[in-house]
């Protein structure tokens, strides 16, 4: 990827141009990557102290190209870019497809019944509570009371919506679209659960820095740019699967074997849904850059008060954009 010696890599750097949407899309494929899932938490220690020693100038002389790349990747894939932590396996971006996917193939599998409804609803919810404290901004932590409010509101979202929508489907709608509640219900959830497990960044606004990694600030309108594009990338990474399936669900049950194979229907949905979720994953999270800016003219006219500060703490020289990391 790079003809300089393995001595002279940065390690912190891009291989890929993040400024374009393909590019953000190969490097989320690559750190998403599910087969990261296998690799023993030592290899990970080794890949961050890999990096240490590349930061601090002291490169091993017998690295090779092949394992200068995969400690980068280890290391990107579950160290949080915000505190250096090694986030739990499930939280990680590299488990969103045997996660979702086990959730999702179930959710769409077993929707008919109410209390089935609801627990595939909370076994979701309860995942993406996880996940979304586990890539939040984690310069603005949540106490265990904010955690507790956000995970029971998001869970009665998702079941109030799924549950409202089955009954009152049940009675004008057809078979094919009752399919399409489960879909409604996470999308309503992620509106809820989201917002409120990064709730402090709100309150607080988040740490916003100049092109070169200065801090310079925060800002609550960068928490509400950052926020509301998570939440967009997270519904349209699941919206292909969860409704292009109740389509081929329809289809698959026009053939009589199908029809017969009712074992066959879960596991079917669960690999359709994997296979969504595997294009789907790098894709939503590429949509927009992890490395968001925000116009510090918006901030001046939304933040006058924050705004002073960053121009006090600039003085007078403020960049035309700040920085902040919107999160997963």
């Amino acid at each position: 990827m790079s003809e300089l010696p393995v001595q002279r890599w940065d390690f912190d750097a891009p291989l890929w141009d993040q400024c374009t949407f393909i590019g953000r899309v190969k490097y989320y494929a690559w750190i998403t990557d599910p087969r990261l899932n296998f690799v023993s938490t030592s290899c990970f220690h080794q890949a961050k102290h890999l990096r240490t020693l590349y930061l601090e100038g002291k490169p091993p002389a017998d690295v090779t190209a092949e394992k200068f790349y995969f400690s980068k990747q280890l290391y990107e894939s579950a160290f949080h870019p915000d505190s250096g932590d090694l986030m739990n396996v499930f939280g990680r971006m590299s488990f969103q497809m045997p996660g979702g996917m086990l959730i999702t193939g179930a959710m769409l599998t077993w929707y008919k019944s109410t209390t089935a409804v609801v627990f595939w609803q909370w076994a979701n919810q309860s995942f993406n509570a996880f996940v979304n404290y586990t890539n939040r901004n984690a310069n603005s932590p949540l106490t265990e009371k904010q955690m507790g409010i956000a995970y029971v509101s998001a869970t009665a979202a998702a079941c109030v919506t799924a549950i409202g929508f089955k009954k009152w489907l049940a009675k004008q709608a057809s078979p094919l679209i009752q399919r399409y509640v489960p879909f409604a219900a996470v999308a309503a959830a992620n509106c809820v659960n989201i917002p409120l497990m990064r709730q402090n960044e709100f309150l607080g606004g988040i740490d916003v820095f100049s092109d070169d990694g200065t801090k310079v600030g925060t800002s609550k309108l960068a928490a509400v740019k950052g926020i509301s594009e998570v939440v967009l990338s997270r519904i349209i990474m699941c919206a292909p699967g969860m409704n292009i399936m109740p389509l081929i669900m329809k289809r698959m049950e026009t053939r009589c074997w199908f029809r017969k194979a009712t074992w066959f229907h879960a596991p079917f949905q669960t690999l359709m849904v994997g296979g969504f979720l595997t294009v789907m994953v790098p894709v939503a999270c590429g949509i927009f850059p992890q490395k968001c800016g925000i116009s510090t003219s918006m901030i001046e006219r939304f933040e006058p008060e924050e705004y002073e500060k960053l121009k006090k703490f600039c003085k007078g020289k403020v960049p035309e954009t700040v920085f902040f990391n919107k999160g997963l």
